[in-house]
């Protein structure tokens, strides 16, 4: 991952989450999932140009699998937009980055 996207696990997803002063994008995704992988270089993108305006950050589903049950992750990737520490949105499949943009814009 850059540094523009962190990497969230069991142990630090609800203190990162409930700590952000701006709208968190978590993508659930797995390291077998080819979808996943084809909107990774989006989300980098999206990272750097919204940068001050919302975080953007991964679970692993196969090393989170409690964080995939709890949020009733059931296909990968699923895009979960959090704001004030809450579900705002949720986003399934693979989405272009104007789509995404467009489904983000009202929450940011």
């Amino acid at each position: 991952m850059t540094g523009a996207i962190s990497d969230l696990s069991e142990n630090t997803f609800d203190e990162e989450i409930g700590s952000a002063t701006e709208p968190v994008l978590v993508d659930f995704w797995a390291e077998w999932c080819g979808p996943c992988k084809m909107i990774t270089p989006i989300l980098e993108e999206i990272a750097v140009e919204q940068e001050g305006a919302l975080r953007v950050a991964k679970v692993n589903v196969d090393d989170a699998p409690d964080l995939a049950r709890r949020f009733e992750v059931m296909s990968i990737p699923t895009l979960i937009l959090f704001s004030n520490g809450q579900p705002a949105t949720r986003i399934v499949g693979a989405k272009g980055k104007p789509q995404l943009l467009e489904e983000l814009a009202p929450h940011l």
